[in-house]
C-alpha cells in the first residue's frame, strides 16, 4: 500500500474511534473504492458503514454492507451479513437511540434515561451463609467495549445512532485481526451466584505487619547512617564540634512518627496529591454518569458494612489508574483517573471500584498509605533534583546527576520494603470484586484494558510518566508490566501472551522485583471464579505441558545459589579447622573466632555462580541466528522460555523514555517496534561519545538479548542509529567485574577474618 494510502487509513480509523465522523469519511471513501489493495478497501468499508450509522446516513450504510456481502472473503460476508441485519431492523417507537458497537470505536451501550435498578442488598462477606445465593439485575450487564468509549455529557448529547448494538458480540478472533481491533469475547456475568469460600486472611495480615516493620528498619538505618555522616563531617571540620543530640538512638521517635503519620496520612496525601498531581474532588453524581453500578456497589457495600461512602477523588491523568488511601474505612479516599473512567465500560469501572473496597475491608490500604506518604516526597525531590539538572550545564551537572541518582536509589529502596505486600493484596481484592458484582469477566476486561491503556499513554507521551511511576505501588496494574502486554494485542492473543505466567513452573520466581502479581495468575484465579459459578470465561487458558528444564533454572539462579553454598562451604571449613586445632596439627583460632569468615565464604559463593553463569547468559550474537522484530511475537508466546535461554535480537524501532537528568540510570529506556513495547536494560560505559539519553525519540536498531520474564526485556549490546553512531552496554564486562570483586572480597575477609 503506498504511504499516503496506510497514512489516510489510519488516519480515518483514529477520526472515527474519536467520534470525527466527517473527518472518518472523507479520509477512507477514497480508499474504499480504491483497487489497489483489497485489504485497504475493505478495511475502509468497514469503517465506513459505521460513519454512516453513526451520522444517520443509514442507507449508505446499508449499501456498502450490501457490497461487502459479496466479498470473497467469508470473514468480512459474515461481518456484513450481521450489519446488514442489524441495519434494517425497523426500530421500535419508545426505543432510546443506542450507541454503535463496533470494533473500531468503543461506545457506551447503556439508556442513561433509565431509571436505576439498585440490586437486594446482601450480606457481608464475612457474614453470608454458603447456601445463600446471590442475585443481581440484569440491567448491570454491558455491551462490548473494545478499546475505550466516548461518553455524551449534559452539554453536548449524542446524535442518533442507528440499531447496530449486537452484532459485533459474536466476532470472531479472526475476523478482528482482520479489522485492526482488539478482540474481546464478552462473557456474561452471573445472575446468582453462591458466596466463595471465606479467605485466610492471616498471611495478608502478618505482611501488612511485616511491611510496617521493614518500613520502620530500613528509614532507622537510612536515619541513623545519616545522622551519623553529619556528625562525622562536623568532628573534621575545623571550630565546629559534633551535635550531641544526633548521636542518640532515634528507634523511639521514629516509630511514634510513623504511627501518627498512619493516623494523618489521608489529610496529608490529600494536600500532596492536590499540590503535586492535580487531584480534585469527585462527585457521586459524576461517577453515576460514567457507571451506575460503581455508585450502586459502593452505596451497597459501604450500608452492609455500616461504613460512610469513601470520599471521591479525581485525577486529570489520561493512564487508566485507581488507588485508595486513609487509615480507617471511615476517611478511605478511592482516587480514581480521568482516563480510567473514559476507557472502561460500566461494569468494568464497578468491578475495579470493588477492588479498592477489598483493600479497605482487608485493611492493607493502611499500610500502603503510609508507605505512599513517605515515598511521595521522596520521588518529588529526585524530579525536582532532576529538573535542575537539566537546567544546568557544565561541571555542575555531574553532582546533581549524583544526587538525583542517589534519591532515586532510595526511594526505590523505600518502595522495595512493601513489593510483598503489594503483589499480595492484589490476589485477595481481585477475590472480592468478583463476589461483591459477580461479574469476574469485568474485572478481567478492566484488567487488560488498563494494561492498554497505560502503555497507550506511555506511547503517547514517549516516556513513563512522574506520576506513573510515584503512584505504581498502589494501582490494580503495574506500569512495567503494561509494556508489553498493552501493545502485543494486534500481533497476539492475550492467552497466547499470558501462557508463560500460568505454564512455566518457575515463573513465581522472577516477581520477587515485581511491584505486581503476574497478570495471567490473576486472570486464571477470576476465571476459576467464573468456571465455579458456571460462567463462560474472557479468557481461555489451554492446558500446555511444561517442557523447561531444571537444569535451566538452577543455572539461571547459580549466583543466589551460590550463597547457601557458601554457607555450606563455610560450615566445612569450621568442621576442618576444628578437626586441625583438636589433633593440634593447625591453629587458625585467630581468623576463625569471631565468625566472620562466613561472609567471605558467602561472597566467594555468590562469585563462583555468577561466573559459571556469563557463558550462558550472554553468549555470542551471531548473525545468522539473530531475531527480528517479526519473531517476537514468538518469542512473548513461549510459555517454556526462561532469561537464561538469553535469544539474540536484532530490532528496529523507536527509543523511549525520560530525556537528562532522571534517566541517568537508564531507568526508563523503553524500545517501540512493530511487535509492541519492550523494556531495555542498559548500562553506560564511562567514556563514549554518545550517550543513551541522546537517542531517546530517534529510531535506532537495538542488539542485545532478548529475555522472557515476569517484564519481559532485552539486555542491550549495542545501540545503533541510521547514521551510524553507536552505543555499547557491557552487560558481560559488569558481569566480570562483579564477580571478581566479590571473589576479592570474599578472600579478603576469608583470609583475614
Amino acid at each position: 500500500m503506498p504511504s499516503h494510502a496506510k497514512s489516510s487509513l489510519e488516519a480515518g480509523l483514529v477520526a472515527l474511534k474519536q467520534g470525527n465522523y466527517q473527518t472518518a469519511i472523507a479520509q477512507l471513501e477514497p480508499i474504499a473504492s480504491s483497487q489497489s489493495n483489497a485489504t485497504a478497501s475493505l478495511q475502509a468499508q468497514v469503517g465506513l458503514v459505521m460513519a454512516y450509522a453513526r451520522t444517520g446516513e443509514a442507507s449508505k450504510a446499508i449499501a456498502i454492507s450490501q457490497n461487502l456481502i459479496e466479498s470473497n472473503n467469508p470473514q468480512v460476508q459474515e461481518w456484513a451479513t450481521r450489519a446488514l441485519e442489524h441495519l434494517t431492523k425497523r426500530k421500535k417507537p419508545d426505543q432510546e437511540s443506542k450507541n454503535v458497537e463496533t470494533g473500531f470505536v468503543a461506545f457506551e451501550n447503556s439508556t442513561p434515561d433509565s431509571p436505576a435498578v439498585t440490586p437486594p442488598v446482601t450480606p457481608t462477606l464475612e457474614e453470608k451463609p454458603k447456601d445463600q445465593v446471590i442475585e443481581t439485575k440484569s440491567d448491570d450487564t454491558p455491551a462490548m467495549v473494545p478499546l475505550g468509549r466516548l461518553k455524551a455529557t449534559v452539554a453536548t448529547p449524542s446524535p442518533p445512532a442507528a440499531p447496530l448494538s449486537g452484532f459485533m458480540g459474536s466476532v470472531t478472533r479472526t475476523q478482528a485481526k482482520l479489522f485492526g481491533v482488539i478482540y474481546w469475547r464478552q462473557a456474561q456475568r452471573a445472575k446468582a451466584w453462591q458466596p466463595l469460600r471465606k479467605p485466610k486472611l492471616i498471611p495478608l495480615r502478618l505482611l501488612s505487619a511485616g511491611t510496617f516493620i521493614a518500613l520502620f528498619w530500613v528509614m532507622r538505618e537510612m536515619l541513623k547512617l545519616a545522622l551519623g555522616l553529619i556528625n562525622q563531617t562536623l568532628v573534621k571540620l575545623p571550630y565546629l564540634e559534633p551535635v550531641q543530640l544526633l548521636y542518640r538512638d532515634p528507634t523511639q521517635l521514629l516509630l511514634i512518627v510513623l504511627v501518627i503519620l498512619i493516623g494523618v496520612s489521608p489529610w496529608l496525601l490529600d494536600l500532596l496529591l492536590t499540590n503535586l498531581y492535580g487531584q480534585r474532588e469527585f462527585s457521586k453524581d459524576v461517577l453515576n454518569a460514567h457507571s451506575r453500578e460503581a455508585v450502586r456497589v459502593l452505596q451497597r457495600c459501604c450500608q452492609q458494612r455500616h461504613w460512610p461512602l469513601p470520599k471521591l477523588r479525581i485525577l486529570p491523568m489520561a493512564a487508566p489508574i485507581i488507588l485508595t488511601y486513609g487509615s480507617l474505612p471511615r476517611n478511605a479516599r478511592i482516587v480514581v483517573s480521568q482516563g480510567l473512567l473514559e476507557q472502561l465500560a460500566d461494569d468494568e469501572i464497578a468491578s475495579i471500584y470493588a477492588t479498592q473496597l477489598g483493600h479497605v475491608a482487608h485493611w492493607d490500604f493502611a499500610v500502603m498509605s503510609l508507605l505512599l506518604l513517605v515515598t511521595l516526597p521522596t520521588y518529588k525531590l529526585y524530579q525536582q533534583v532532576s529538573e535542575l539538572g537539566n537546567k544546568i550545564s557544565g561541571i555542575w551537572r555531574w553532582p546533581l546527576t549524583i544526587l538525583a541518582s542517589l534519591v532515586y536509589g532510595i526511594w526505590c529502596l523505600l518502595t522495595g520494603t512493601a513489593l510483598w505486600l503489594s503483589r499480595l493484596r492484589l490476589y485477595y481484592s481481585d477475590r472480592v470484586a468478583a463476589e461483591i458484582t459477580g461479574n469476574p469477566n469485568a474485572l478481567i476486561r478492566a484488567l487488560l484494558k488498563i494494561a492498554i491503556g497505560i502503555a497507550a499513554d506511555i506511547q503517547k507521551q514517549e516516556h513513563t510518566s512522574w506520576q506513573l511511576e510515584s503512584l505504581n505501588l498502589l494501582t490494580p496494574v503495574s506500569h512495567q508490566q503494561s509494556l508489553s502486554l498493552g501493545t502485543i494485542a494486534s500481533n497476539l492473543s492475550f492467552e497466547s501472551f499470558l501462557k508463560w505466567d500460568n505454564a512455566n513452573p518457575y515463573c513465581r520466581w522472577f516477581t520477587i522485583n515485581n511491584s505486581h502479581p503476574l497478570m495471567g495468575d490473576r486472570i486464571e484465579r477470576l476465571c476459576q471464579i467464573a468456571r465455579h459459578w458456571h460462567l463462560d470465561t474472557e479468557l481461555h487458558f489451554a492446558s500446555v505441558p511444561s517442557k523447561v528444564k531444571r537444569q535451566s533454572f538452577l543455572l539461571q539462579i547459580a549466583p543466589w545459589l551460590g550463597i547457601p553454598l557458601g554457607v555450606v562451604f563455610a560450615a566445612l571449613v569450621w568442621l576442618t579447622w576444628q578437626l586441625a586445632f583438636t589433633l593440634k596439627f593447625l591453629n587458625l583460632k585467630w581468623i576463625y573466632e569471631d565468625w566472620s569468615f562466613i561472609t567471605g565464604c558467602l561472597l566467594i559463593g555468590f562469585s563462583i555462580g555468577t561466573v559459571m553463569r556469563i557463558n550462558s547468559f550472554f553468549p555470542d550474537i551471531k548473525p545468522a541466528t539473530v531475531q527480528t522484530d517479526d519473531c517476537l511475537p514468538n518469542l512473548l508466546s513461549d510459555p517454556s522460555a526462561l532469561p537464561i535461554d538469553s535469544i539474540s535480537v536484532r530490532i528496529v524501532g523507536k527509543l523511549l523514555g525520560r530525556q537528562g537528568t532522571s534517566n541517568s540510570l537508564a531507568q526508563d529506556l523503553i524500545l517501540e517496534s512493530s511487535a509492541g513495547l519492550v523494556k531495555l536494560h542498559h548500562i553506560s560505559w564511562l567514556g563514549q561519545s554518545v550517550n543513551h539519553q541522546d537517542l531517546i525519540g530517534r529510531q535506532i536498531i537495538v542488539t542485545g538479548w532478548f529475555r522472557r520474564g515476569a517484564t519481559p526485556w532485552i539486555d542491550i549490546q549495542t545501540l545503533e542509529t541510521q547514521s551510524g553512531k553507536t552505543i555499547h552496554s557491557p552487560h558481560p564486562i559488569w558481569s566480570i567485574f562483579l564477580a571478581v570483586a566479590a571473589q576479592a572480597w570474599g578472600a579478603y575477609v576469608f583470609l583475614t577474618g
